[in-house]
C-alpha cells in the first residue's frame, strides 16, 4: 500500500473513532455543558445584572429644578433618597449627596447582612414573627437602625397631638409594639410585646397651621433625611418613614409611603401581604388603617377622599409630600414667596390633595398682608 493510501485509511479510521466518541453519553454531556456555559456568558454580556435603585446615576437629576421638570411617568426612575435630598437643598447647610447616599447604601448592606445571618430564626420559629417573612425583615431593619446606627426621634420635636374637638386627640389609640431586640430562645412574641402610647407626629393641620410647636420646621435636618444620615442620627415622622422606605427599596422590599392627617407612615405593600409600619415608636409597631383614621387626628370619610389619605403614594405623590415639607421650612424661615412656590409645586404634582392648594392660598394671603401699606391694613380691619 502506498503512502497516499495509508493516509486515507488513517483518516477514515480517525473519522470513525471520532463519530463513536461523539455518540458516547459522556461526550454528549460535555458538549451540552459547553453550550450552556457559552449561552450564560453571552447572556451576562448582553443583560445588565440587577442593581440597587440608587446606583442608577444616569437618570438621577442633579438639581431640584430639573427634578420638577421630570415627565410624570419618569419619577419612578429617581431614587427616593435623591428626591428627598434635592427638596432639602438651599434650606441651610450644604448637602453632600455623595456622602449621604453612600451612608444609606452602607446601612442597607449592613441590614441585609444581619437579616441574612439571623434568617434561621425565622425558619425555625416563624410563629414568633407572625408567620410573616416581611414582618421579620422589617423587624431586623428596625433593630439594626436603632441599635447599630442609633437612629432615634428628635426629642425636642416630640409633641402630643390635639384631640378631634380641637383640644386633644379623642381617646388614646393604644397600639401593640414589638421591642427592638432579637428573638431569644424560649421567649415568645407576646412576652416581647408592650403597650405603648401613640407615636410622635408632625403637627400640621390641613390649613397649614401647626397646632403646637411653632418651630417644628425651623430645622430642616429634622424633617429631611439629612438629619438621620448625618452625625446626630435624629429625625421625625417627616423623615424616619422615608429612611425606612429608602433602605427597603435598596433591599428590594415592597415599601410605600402613606399619609394620614398630619403624619407619614410606612406600608409593606406586596401581592398577598400588606401591613402598616409606624417608624417613630420604640420598636416595630403595626397599626391597621382604622387606627390612622383616628390618630393623630380624626379624619372624616370626606377628608380621606379629598386628601388621598391612607393610600400608598406614587413616586410623584412622594415628591409632592417632600415639596410641601420644603414649603413649611421656607415659611418658618420667613420666605413666604419661595414657600408659596414650593406649595404650588406640591399642588401641581398632587392635584387631588386639597390641602396643598390650601397651603398655596394661605401663603399668598400672607404675602399680600405683608406687602400692604399700614394705611391699607387699617382700612381692612
Amino acid at each position: 500500500m502506498n503512502i497516499r493510501a495509508r493516509n486515507i485509511v488513517s483518516l477514515v479510521s480517525m473519522d470513525l473513532r471520532f463519530k463513536n466518541l461523539l455518540s458516547s453519553p459522556t461526550c454528549v454531556t460535555i458538549i451540552f455543558s459547553a453550550v450552556l456555559l457559552a449561552c450564560a456568558q453571552i447572556y451576562q454580556r448582553t443583560v445588565q445584572p440587577h442593581q440597587p435603585h440608587s446606583s442608577r446615576s444616569a437618570r438621577i437629576p442633579p438639581l431640584l429644578s430639573i427634578l420638577l421638570r421630570t415627565p410624570t411617568g419618569s419619577f419612578s426612575t429617581v431614587p427616593i433618597t435623591r428626591m428627598n435630598l434635592l427638596c432639602a437643598t438651599q434650606l441651610g447647610k450644604e448637602i453632600d449627596f455623595t456622602q449621604n447616599e453612600s451612608t444609606l447604601r452602607t446601612w442597607s448592606q449592613r441590614i441585609k447582612s444581619e437579616t441574612d445571618r439571623h434568617f434561621y430564626r425565622f425558619r425555625q420559629h416563624p410563629d414568633q414573627f407572625e408567620n410573616s417573612e416581611g414582618f421579620y425583615r422589617m423587624l431586623m431593619m428596625s433593630v439594626v437602625l436603632a441599635e447599630d446606627f442609633k437612629i432615634h426621634y428628635a426629642d425636642e420635636r416630640k409633641s402630643s397631638p390635639l384631640p378631634s374637638d380641637g383640644r386633644g386627640i379623642k381617646g388614646e389609640g393604644m397600639g401593640l409594639t414589638l421591642l427592638t431586640s432579637l428573638p431569644l430562645p424560649g421567649v415568645s412574641l407576646s412576652q416581647r410585646m408592650e403597650r405603648v402610647g401613640p407615636p410622635s407626629v408632625v403637627l400640621l393641620t390641613e390649613e397649614g397651621v401647626r397646632a403646637q410647636d411653632d418651630n417644628f420646621f425651623s430645622e430642616p435636618d429634622y424633617v429631611f433625611l439629612t438629619g438621620l444620615l448625618g452625625p446626630e442620627r435624629k429625625g421625625t415622622c417627616s423623615s424616619m418613614p422615608v429612611l425606612y422606605v429608602a433602605i427597603g427599596r435598596e433591599l428590594g422590599y415592597p415599601l410605600k409611603l402613606v399619609t394620614t392627617k398630619g403624619h407619614l407612615f410606612v406600608r409593606w405593600d406586596a401581592p398577598g401581604e400588606r401591613f402598616n409600619i409606624e417608624a417613630t415608636t420604640r420598636g416595630l409597631s403595626r397599626f391597621d388603617d382604622e387606627y390612622y383614621r383616628h390618630w393623630p387626628f380624626e379624619i372624616t370619610p370626606a377628608e380621606e377622599q379629598a386628601e388621598g389619605y391612607l393610600k400608598s403614594l406614587t413616586p410623584q405623590g412622594e415628591l409632592a409630600v417632600f415639596m410641601s415639607i420644603r414649603g413649611m421650612c421656607l415659611k418658618d424661615a420667613g420666605k413666604p414667596v419661595q414657600a408659596s412656590e414650593a406649595f404650588a409645586a406640591a399642588a401641581h404634582l398632587a392635584p387631588n390633595c386639597a390641602s396643598y392648594q390650601k397651603l398655596v392660598n394661605l401663603t399668598k394671603n400672607q404675602i399680600v398682608s405683608k406687602t400692604q401699606p399700614p394705611s391699607s391694613k387699617g382700612q381692612n380691619l
